[in-house]
């Protein structure tokens, strides 16, 4: 079995699923689902389309350039049935994944590092705009305190 990949958004594409459009020339594309077919027909650029993982490559916002993307296109190479060659290649697909797993969080959070300090101004703009609201303990002890004499001295006048 043959997963292809989507040539819009590089996406996986299963037997039996999606669309496969042959040129005049042979040359084959195939779609995992009309989305892609639409945007491919409409001649859009896979790397402007925000969706796309090309976008995504292209704008910087995942790893490009990374030694397990390698291993990964060895794999796909098919060799001859060897049981203790496949256990080693299922053990090191599995170490390959926890490093490749590893690299994308500290990627991500490079990437991310400098949304902390946005985020942290925007935090204070909020607070200090909204510092009227913000009420100190001792302050609100004095609040309860004349409203009780208030609502008191309003009962006895009542009475």
């Amino acid at each position: 079995m043959r997963i292809e990949t989507c040539y819009v958004c590089s996406g996986p594409r299963y037997p039996g699923k999606g669309i496969t459009f042959v040129r005049n020339d042979a040359k084959v594309f195939h779609f995992c689902r009309s989305k892609c077919h639409r945007a491919f027909k409409a001649k859009l650029n896979p790397r402007k389309l925000r969706w796309t993982k090309a976008f995504r490559k292209a704008a910087g916002k995942e790893m490009s350039v990374d030694s397990t993307f390698d291993f990964e296109r060895l794999r796909q190479r098919p060799v001859r049935y060897d049981r203790e060659l496949m256990k080693k290649t299922v053990r090191a697909m599995e170490r390959v994944q926890q490093i490749k797993e590893a690299r994308e969080k500290r990627f991500w959070e490079k990437r991310m590092a400098p949304n902390a300090e946005v985020e942290k101004e925007r935090d204070l703009k909020e607070v200090t705009q909204g510092l009227d609201l913000i009420v100190s303990p001792l302050a609100q002890q004095e609040l309860q305190k004349v409203t009780r004499k208030a609502k008191t001295k309003v009962a006895e006048k009542a009475m």
